[in-house]
């Protein structure tokens, strides 16, 4: 017979911190690497873990994150696959290179969007808006 026992204010509280940091590290593809060369990625209740944690990418909750990337992560953990490949220190290495590059790039072009002056991208019709915010992307690509 299971009991039901029901967790104060404080103990949820104290949960959901918890829960919240965890998350948080799977946006690290190094830790990642940890977690498996020390074979928690092939235990069944660390598994049914980060299947429970995906009510993460619920709006309710995926409001207080500060790296929302670890929800990609999260779901790619889902896999077997992803399981077993990030495990080598390679596969890690490459991962958090991209992810570096993507960080570089936005920044960039957040830095960009916020420079233009904001009375162009208002006083301009729509579809001129967007074509001077996608003409620097086409000039850099090339």
């Amino acid at each position: 017979e299971k009991m039901n026992v029901k967790e104060t204010d404080e103990q949820q509280k104290l949960r959901f911190q918890i829960e919240l940091e965890f998350v948080q590290c799977l946006a690290n593809p190094n830790y990642l690497n940890f977690l498996a060369q020390r074979g928690y990625l092939k235990e069944k209740a660390f598994v049914n873990y980060l299947n429970y944690l995906q009510y993460w990418k619920k709006p309710e909750y995926s409001r207080y994150l500060k790296y929302p990337m670890c929800l990609y992560f999260l779901e790619l953990l889902q896999y077997e696959h992803f399981r077993r490949e990030i495990s080598n220190a390679q596969c890690a290495k490459f991962i958090e290179d991209q992810q570096l590059l993507h960080w570089q790039h936005y920044t960039r072009k957040r830095v960009r969007l916020l420079q233009q002056p904001a009375t162009e991208a208002t006083a301009a019709p729509t579809s001129t808006a967007t074509a001077a915010v996608t003409a620097p992307q086409a000039t850099a690509q090339k």
